[in-house]
């Protein structure tokens, strides 16, 4: 046996022995999600002027069929709004995940597994556009 066995082993064996402190969590502990913060609350100005730049784009779709643009001219707006709609949904997916994620780990094991699926379905709907 080398030092570095020894080393690992006893290291190992420590750690199994003493298991890392599990983080103390209380169901009726109050956060900022709890009074009705959400994770975008921060960058709320600047989502809102985003979606005025994409509801331009789609106003501009609408004149652009008024006046009879090239069918090619108009999809390419349309990608462009759409590309604008989901780098939006990706920014609040992230706040999301971020703080109302993090919310529930104060919370403990059931309510992060119940925000981890929420979630997950969501993107699901974002992938099935």
């Amino acid at each position: 046996m080398t030092t570095t066995d020894a080393d690992t082993n006893g290291t190992a064996a420590a750690a199994a022995a003493n298991p890392a402190p599990q983080p103390k969590t209380d169901p009726d502990t109050v956060t900022d999600h709890d009074r009705g913060i959400h994770g975008y609350a921060k960058q709320k100005d600047a989502h809102i002027k985003r979606l005025r730049r994409i509801e331009g784009q789609i106003r501009g779709l609408q004149r652009m069929l008024e006046e009879d643009v090239y069918c090619i001219d108009i999809l390419t707006q349309v990608s462009a709004s759409t590309k604008g709609l989901q780098s939006f949904a990706l920014q609040l997916l992230e706040e999301h995940l971020r703080h109302c994620v993090a919310d529930a780990a104060v919370k403990g094991p059931d309510a992060i597994d119940a925000k981890v699926q929420e979630a997950t379905k969501a993107i699901e709907r974002m992938l099935r556009t």
